[in-house]
């Protein structure tokens, strides 16, 4: 497999969602004037920073996409009758922190979500859907300039002129020129790098005026912590817990979404979209691993971490030593589509397991066919490697397609079979 390696990561199917109801038609406060200009109840008073995470979510029709002991996300890939500030919305994200709404962020036209969600979300699409996201990629760009300029206009007729700031960290492509207004604690923000995507933030203005840094967590803490997540099961199970989901949606972001999650795993502010950049994404789907990790490097290097290539396939008595510090390994492979969902009814029968030995042989039959999987390839992607069992000969992986593919388990040989050597992993 080549340095330039580019996935072309498959989707989950996924079901689009609704963005909840309109906001209220008369606006006689600051904030009901915000609800009204977006178009939908995100605020209930002055201050959105101390509402409880779950509820603003459900004000906005949006489904829990992960909660661990500090984080929470909250998303949905709205349908096409969808509108806020005048434009379609692809998808709309809630983060939360202790419980409370720590930020919203809101996409609109970009590179990946406009030619998925042509067709409903539906990746395994007819020749006739095949023609709707051929047109949707060719015209991709003009949405992505009128979404741009629908917004900016509609949000300066309400809040005024607009300052330009910088928000993220790193290199020129983990950061972003934004348009800032400012309305009482809250800043928002919209950003449209060329050709990539149409962003709007609503964030804290402590947070904008800190141009989206987050403080680092030192190397002491950061092990201690990472310590306490690991998990063993009285079965032999070890597994990492408290890796956030990022459900990456109907378009091949298999990649900039694993990184997300690893990124916001280690406590460094990311964002799919804004990764997808860093790693040279292309309309739809394909990204660049060494790009990513390239263009990545400088933000992980500004919170005290490294990345590490290892070319080794993930054996569990490899895979342990980064496993029982609480590191997760991200993992290359080629997907026979059949074989890697059938993981899912695997992992359901394996919850149910109490004899662990006559589980061991029961898998014997999937060690002997591995052999094939490699010759019924669909397509590459990436996932994290979270967990082995030494005893059962087993790792455990986990898809950024949400509920569901958190955490599945395939034997060593089957991983073999499918995995490239190529595993990344980012320590201290």
């Amino acid at each position: 497999m080549s340095d330039l390696l580019i996935l072309f990561c498959a989707a989950a199917l996924v079901g689009v969602a609704p963005l909840g109801a309109a906001a209220p038609s008369a606006a006689t406060s600051g904030w009901q004037r915000l609800n009204a200009l977006f178009g939908a109840p995100l605020f209930q008073d002055t201050i959105l920073w101390n509402d409880a995470d779950a509820a603003a979510a459900e004000r906005l029709g949006l489904a829990l996409e992960s909660r661990t002991a500090q984080q929470a996300s909250f998303r949905a890939y709205p349908d096409a009758t969808a509108r806020l500030l005048g434009a379609r919305p692809y998808s709309v994200a809630l983060y939360g922190t202790s419980g409370q709404v720590a930020y919203l962020s809101i996409m609109f036209a970009n590179k990946g979500d406009v030619e998925g969600l042509s067709v409903g979300g539906d990746r395994d699409a007819s020749r006739a859907d095949a023609r709707l996201r051929k047109k949707a990629l060719q015209t991709y760009q003009d949405k992505i300039r009128a979404d741009a300029t629908t917004i900016e206009a509609t949000l300066t007729k309400s809040l005024g002129t607009p300052t330009q700031v910088t928000f993220g960290e790193g290199s020129r492509d983990t950061t972003e020129r934004a348009l800032r207004w400012n309305a009482g604690v809250h800043s928002i923000l919209l950003s449209s790098p060329k050709d990539e995507y149409v962003a709007v933030r609503i964030v804290p203005r402590a947070l904008a005026d800190a141009e989206g840094r987050a403080q680092r967590i030192d190397d002491a803490t950061l092990r201690a912590t990472l310590a306490t997540r690991v998990q063993r099961r009285a079965n032999g199970d070890v597994i990492i817990g408290d890796i956030p989901m990022v459900d990456q949606g109907p378009k091949g972001f298999c990649v900039p979404a694993t990184w997300e999650r690893y990124l916001r795993y280690l406590g460094i502010p990311a964002d799919m979209y804004v990764l997808a950049m860093a790693g040279g994404t292309m309309a739809g789907g394909g990204t660049s691993l060494t790009e990513m990790e390239g263009n990545v490097k400088k933000l992980v290097t500004r919170y005290g971490r490294q990345i590490v290539t290892v070319r080794k396939m993930p054996k569990t008595r490899f895979i342990q030593e980064y496993i029982d510090k609480g590191i997760p390994l991200m993992w290359t492979l080629v997907v026979p589509r059949d074989f890697y969902m059938s993981l899912t009814a695997r992992a359901e029968e394996r919850r149910k397991v109490t004899d662990w030995t006559a589980w061991k042989k029961q898998l014997q039959a999937q060690r002997v066919s591995a052999d094939s999987l490699r010759k019924r390839a669909d397509g590459g992607h990436i996932c994290l490697i979270i967990g082995y069992n030494k005893t059962t000969g087993e790792i455990a992986t986990s898809d950024s397609w949400g509920k569901g593919f958190e955490e599945r388990w395939m034997t060593e040989a089957e991983a073999a079979a499918i995995g490239a050597e190529y595993l990344t992993a980012i320590t201290w």
